[in-house]
């Protein structure tokens, strides 16, 4: 499902992004967050060239996503320019409950903010709500 928060203000770039949601065989579920967190250590950094021969400087992250969950994090992956100027955030919220994982990402222009946190918790109320749990 697609989600989007609008600009408010001229300092404000809005947001856009997603949330899904997974079901896994049992047990699948925390190999799948073993390995995300495997390839965020293993790819920390690298660098991408754009169609015009532009360098683009790519990091990634991974911190707690800090809520009541079975395993979660949070995905950061900054997206630079050499020239110090324009960047992209794009952070990516995984939470494990049981056998399933509710995945909300937004992208953002030049720095974090807490939508991440504040979608990922409705989604998380939204999902027990319905799950019972």
């Amino acid at each position: 499902m697609g989600v989007e928060r609008t600009p408010v203000g001229d300092d404000d770039m809005g947001w856009f992004g997603q949330e899904s949601l997974d079901r896994y065989a049992p047990g699948q579920a925390a190999e799948v967050m073993a390995a995300i967190r495997g390839v965020a250590g293993r790819c920390a950094s690298s660098t991408d060239t754009l169609a015009d021969g532009t360098p683009l400087r790519d990091t990634a992250s991974v911190t707690a996503a800090g809520v009541a969950a079975d395993d979660s994090l949070l995905l950061h992956l900054t997206s630079a320019f050499p020239d110090g100027g324009q960047q992209f955030v794009n952070e990516t919220a995984f939470v494990r409950m049981g056998d399933v994982i509710l995945m909300v990402q937004h992208v953002v222009e030049d720095h974090p903010s807490s939508d991440t946190e504040t979608v990922l918790s409705a989604a998380m109320t939204a999902y027990r709500s319905t799950a019972g749990g």
